[in-house]
């Protein structure tokens, strides 16, 4: 059996891939998620291509999604004892918790 191996397709664009720079796409997304702006004509405009300036934002908001979700998912426990709140987040050991407790209890 013969293997046939291709190196390029027919049609292919010839020439290395264009690196845009972290500057360039953090402006390009900037712009992109103004109000009322055509994406498809803010691409164009760049010298880039729609579904690139599309992804380019997409990831950014993914990334934003996450960061939010990571710090609203932290929560705190609040106890209350007679006139002392005291507010704990999931850090906190059980040890350190009970030293917390009896220091406000004998207070």
């Amino acid at each position: 059996m013969v293997e046939a191996v291709i190196e390029r397709f027919d049609g292919a664009p010839v020439g290395e891939r264009r690196r845009w720079s972290d500057e360039f796409k953090a402006q390009a997304v900037a712009a992109a998620l103004e109000p009322g702006v055509n994406v498809s004509a803010l691409a164009r405009r760049l010298g880039i291509s729609p579904p690139q300036l599309f992804g380019w934002r997409k990831t950014f908001l993914k990334k934003q999604d996450a960061d939010i979700t990571a710090v609203t998912v932290t929560s705190l426990v609040e106890i209350v004892m007679g006139e002392v709140m005291i507010r704990v987040g999931p850090d906190v050991s059980e040890a350190a918790l009970r030293r917390i407790l009896r220091a406000v209890r004998s207070a």
